[in-house]
């Protein structure tokens, strides 16, 4: 309520000025530090993230309407999609609430946005056009996610005058022409190890579009926990740490992968692989690619394979019986396992994601349409591509968010085409994926250990090659960085300062979100 809240706060005014020792200079009575001189911008460096493929700027700053308009043409008229995300940039842009300031006309009225296809699946190209005179911007795109793309653009190059306390463009005009490097820009999140409520994921798909990453990779289950309803078994997530740590079929946004049901299992003390030796394994896994498929028909489904101890079996009587009855080992019952799986998938025409471990053991026989997923360690991506794969690089001493003690330039400098020269090779890497797994991070330090750092990747992922290598990232990136570092703290993003010696620690003493 208006009156209460102002009463409330006029009040704590009052009792603030008869704190013993309070005056407006003085923090816990010692002088306030006074605003740093030294703070400034270096104008030779661009203050967008990720950089885009092409720009030019001028030298005018433009003041723009809080009733911007926004004009659709095209075939993006209709998208829902797109009207939800400029209702969202709009409250982006013009978070900061002011009264009017009697201006009675603006240099920016109005975006004409034009879609030229209605396909909702592409990222498309990006080509904005902000004026240095004249009320209307043009942004043209292929299809509505480069429009989506062009409007986070947009809304990092407008800033809020705290003196006017109005939203300006500087350096107009600008013209910019962007598109991806990458198709694939992706960020794992692990709900396994420790639960995320559905809220806490979607503040991180909101952060991820801030860097231009379009993939969630939601690792779903893992031997610690399965918390995911899946109608048509629906005992499975009896496997939860416990009742309130659940998604339901609404909540799920994709699976990865699954275990749960006894018969799995190869024994009750021996939960690890999966039983190789039931049809019912099998059964299991194609209810649950089958029910995943009918909320969320995305293309790629991992399908895992990594880091298998398969003792397991062979402790196993009746398991270890079926495969001397096949004179198996157990790397066959592996390949066995892992092909069956990627048949069961490609049935269902999702395309079989698996970690490097399936390729290093039996590339010949993985499913022609497999896409390789590196994690553990260089000069994978090359031997993939070389064999006609697909390849997705998280080559984890650089791209794993939990190994707390890689600093972001060593993200920044990961190249995905790193060792490939054939140009037809290179276009098989689809591109990489930082990993947040979650042993060490939960609701309280997931965003803090994802950003800023998840975005040195971004940039990577989507600049030309040429952009983001050959200089000091130092001088280049580093400003950059840290003033996106900024912005992502003033959308409610807890990013932490970029150059901690440890991710996700907090500043070391007051200062500037800007001199972190």
């Amino acid at each position: 309520m208006p009156s209460e809240s102002g009463h409330y706060l006029r009040r704590l005014f009052v009792l603030l000025a008869l704190l013993p020792g309070f005056s407006p200079g003085l923090v816990d009575g010692r002088r306030a530090p006074e605003t740093d001189p030294s703070l400034r911008l270096d104008e030779s460096l661009v203050y967008l993230w990720p950089l885009p493929t092409e720009y030019r700027y001028g030298n005018r700053t433009l003041t723009v309407d809080p009733n911007l308009m926004f004009h659709l043409q095209g075939a993006g008229e209709n998208s829902s999609i797109l009207g939800e995300a400029l209702e969202r940039y709009r409250n982006i842009i013009f978070r900061h609430r002011t009264r009017l300031s009697g201006r009675s006309s603006f240099d920016l009225g109005k975006l004409t946005i034009i879609v030229a296809s209605d396909d909702e699946t592409g990222a498309g190209i990006q080509m904005k056009s902000i004026p240095s005179g004249g009320q209307i911007a043009k942004f043209h795109a292929d299809t509505i996610y480069g429009i989506i793309r062009g409007l986070e653009t947009f809304s990092q190059l407008c800033t809020f005058n705290y003196k006017t306390k109005e939203v300006e463009v500087h350096n107009a005009p600008w013209y910019i022409s962007d598109r991806p490097r990458f198709p694939f820009r992706g960020l794992l999140i692990d709900t396994s190890r420790h639960y995320l409520p559905v809220n806490v994921i979607k503040q991180v798909i909101d952060s991820m579009s801030y860097a231009k990453l379009n993939v969630l990779h939601w690792h779903i289950v893992d031997e610690q926990s399965f918390p995911l309803e899946v109608p048509s078994y629906p005992d499975l997530w009896n496997g939860s740490y416990t009742k309130w740590e659940r998604f339901t079929v609404e909540d799920a946004y994709e699976l990865v992968e699954g275990v749960a049901y006894p018969d799995l299992w190869p024994s009750p003390t021996c939960r690890e692989p999966l039983d190789v030796s039931k049809d019912f394994t099998f059964s299991v896994l194609s209810g649950i690619l089958k029910d995943m498929h009918k909320i969320f028909p995305f293309e790629l489904f991992h399908l895992g394979g990594d880091e298998v101890n398969a003792d397991c079996w062979n402790s196993t009587p009746h398991v270890k019986q079926w495969l001397e009855q096949r004179n198996m080992t157990t790397k066959d019952a592996y390949q066995y396992f892992v092909l069956r799986a990627q048949e069961i998938a490609a049935a269902q025409n999702r395309t079989p994601v698996n970690w490097e471990e399936t390729f290093n053991t039996f590339a010949a026989k993985l499913h022609p349409q497999t896409v390789v997923h590196n994690w553990w360690g260089p000069g994978v991506c090359p031997k993939v591509v070389a064999k006609g794969l697909r390849c997705i690089m998280s080559n984890q001493g650089e791209w794993y968010l939990d190994h707390l003690d890689v600093p972001w330039e060593d993200l920044y400098r990961s190249e995905p085409l790193e060792g490939i020269d054939d140009a037809s090779q290179q276009k098989l890497v689809i591109g990489g994926e930082v990993c947040m797994w979650g042993e060490t991070a939960d609701t309280s330090d997931i965003q803090q250990t994802i950003w800023p750092r998840a975005a040195a990747a971004a940039e990577r992922l989507w600049s030309p090659r040429e952009t983001t290598s050959g200089e000091d990232p130092n001088s280049t990136a580093l400003p950059r960085l840290e003033y996106f570092r900024c912005l992502l703290n003033r959308r409610g993003v807890a990013a932490a300062p970029v150059t901690n010696f440890y991710a996700r620690r907090p500043p070391y003493g007051p200062g500037s979100c800007y001199a972190q």
